[in-house]
């Protein structure tokens, strides 16, 4: 019974704690309830007013920016309003000067069509005049006809054959005389124009030889400059090609070469190396390299200068470096620039006396002897590969052809072409200008080293001892010791059988094997 009480009571308990709960639940409920729709009446109430608010201050921009529209709107009405009042402002003062000038212009025909009557008038009494004049002329006629009883033509022709026998006696004779006196004037203006060129030109005549002497502060260098058994002296020829002669000469060392750029690399090889002390087979051909760079260098200022001595301008480099190259070349004992020079100097003064182009004769004076450069021979006459030098580096036609032309391989078409033959004739042709001996001797030495160098294996040939020894320095890489024996032998008979040449030439062949590392 106890546990049904129990039972009980704790069921009667839960019923009216659950009652309880579900009334404090609905209260609450509808307390969240009213607050939730406080806050929605307030937003809402909120929201209309910030509404008004926003609709007020749209209101005011609109109608601000109406005004600025407005505004903008009348100035853009006022400027088209201007312009167009420019505009007709111009037309009407465009008009009052079309009406100025259209009365100007009705007011000149008027005078034209006065000016015109005034003319017909007067050709209408000229012409009266004019009928009257010819029948006057011809009653005179009449009359001279039945006086002289010939009539008007036949009188015409008889005075026309007796002026026109008359006329041509005396153009013969005229004519006759003006030949002579051109003959006579044209010899004496041109022994004139050609005395007084020469006479204006004054040139050093200096004849090149094939020696060159090296002065030495003493005797105690001669020693370094030979070296230990020859070898800096052996190095020193094989570099540059040019024979060494040490001999008693006091203070002097010889250098021998028919090429003057090949003693001028020496010469100056050997002052760079005394000056230096440092004498040796490795320092011979590093200071013969950097001279033989140095004289190429200064080749190209020598034609520079001489171009502009001239007053030549836009010559090709080229050409410039040619005309350097002439210093070291000779023909026939004259220095080559020296010559050239003297020609183009001589070419100015006759152009200018004979009012022809002085820049031109100047250019094709200094020009003419570029095919004499070349170091190897051609069968070409230096003159026609001069003007196809000249014709390659873009030069005038007027100067190709008097290249050409000089020497009569082509023919003359220019006025300066003959100019160029009788100034080179000039320059060339006095005595002691040139000497034929040693430009044949010149010839034949080169003629040597072709011969050499026709040789398969042949790096570099050099001849020496004026000619009487040959040096020839081979590739050690095709040619080896055996065909060394047999190429000097090969190179001596054919200079026997091609060549003529006072007394022997000795053929040496130089190889020469090195093994070359670097320690880095």
């Amino acid at each position: 019974m106890d546990i049904l009480f129990i039972v009980g009571g704790v069921l009667v308990g839960g019923s009216i704690g659950f009652a309880i709960a579900k009334y404090l639940e609905k209260n609450h409920a509808s307390s969240v309830l009213q607050n939730a729709n406080n806050e929605a009446k307030t937003l809402i109430r909120d929201a209309k007013t910030e509404g008004e608010s926003i609709k007020k201050e749209k209101i005011l921009q609109a109608k601000e920016k109406f005004i600025e529209l407005k505004a903008e709107h009348e100035q853009v009405i006022l400027a088209r309003d201007k312009k167009m009042a420019e505009a007709e402002k111009r037309t009407r003062d465009k008009e009052s000067q079309i009406s100025n000038e259209l009365s100007k212009a009705k007011k000149a025909a008027e005078e034209s069509e006065k000016i015109i009557k005034d003319y017909e008038v007067k050709l209408e009494h000229i012409e009266k005049k004019q009928e009257e004049v010819e029948r006057l002329h011809r009653t005179q006629v009449e009359q001279l006809e039945i006086i002289s009883g010939l009539t008007a033509e036949e009188a015409k022709n008889q005075i026309i054959e007796s002026l026109r026998t008359e006329a041509k006696a005396d153009a013969m004779s005229y004519i006759q005389d003006t030949i002579e006196e051109a003959k006579l004037t044209a010899q004496q203006e041109a022994k004139k124009i050609i005395i007084n060129t020469i006479q204006r030109v004054g040139t050093e005549e200096a004849v090149e030889n094939c020696v060159s002497v090296f002065n030495i502060e003493s005797d105690d260098v001669k020693g370094r400059i030979i070296g230990r058994e020859g070898r800096n002296i052996r190095a020193i020829e094989a570099a540059t090609g040019v024979e060494i002669i040490v001999d008693d000469t006091p203070e002097a060392i010889i250098l021998s070469c028919f090429d003057p750029v090949r003693r001028e690399i020496a010469r100056l090889s050997l002052h760079r190396l005394v000056t230096d002390g440092r004498i040796h087979p490795a320092r011979i051909e590093e200071v013969v390299a950097k001279t033989t760079k140095q004289i190429e260098e200064e080749i190209i200022e020598i034609g520079k200068r001489t171009v502009i001595d001239l007053g030549i301008h836009g010559l090709h480099p080229e050409l410039i470096k040619i005309v350097g190259r002439m210093k070291y070349r000779s023909s026939y004992g004259q220095n080559l620039l020296q010559h050239s020079r003297e020609v183009a100097k001589l070419c100015g003064l006759m152009a200018a006396e004979l009012g022809l182009n002085v820049k031109l004769a100047k250019r094709a004076g200094l020009l003419h002897d570029i095919g004499k450069v070349p170091e190897t021979e051609s069968e070409l006459p230096h003159a026609i590969l001069g003007m196809q030098w000249a014709e390659k580096f873009g030069e005038k036609p007027e100067v190709c052809n008097a290249i050409g032309a000089h020497h009569d391989e082509i023919e003359m078409t220019t006025l300066i072409a003959p100019i160029i033959q009788v100034c080179d004739a000039i320059s060339g042709a006095r005595p002691g200008a040139r000497r034929q001996v040693l430009d044949s001797y010149i010839q034949r030495l080169k003629d040597l080293e072709g011969i050499a160098n026709e040789f398969g294996g042949v790096k570099n040939s050099y001849a020496i001892q004026a000619g009487r020894e040959l040096r020839v320095i081979v590739e050690s890489e095709k040619v080896s010791d055996e065909m060394a024996a047999t190429l000097s032998f090969d190179i001596s008979q054919k200079i026997q059988t091609e060549m003529t040449y006072p007394g022997q030439v000795k053929i040496t062949v130089i190889r020469e094997t090195r093994a070359i590392n670097i320690a880095k």
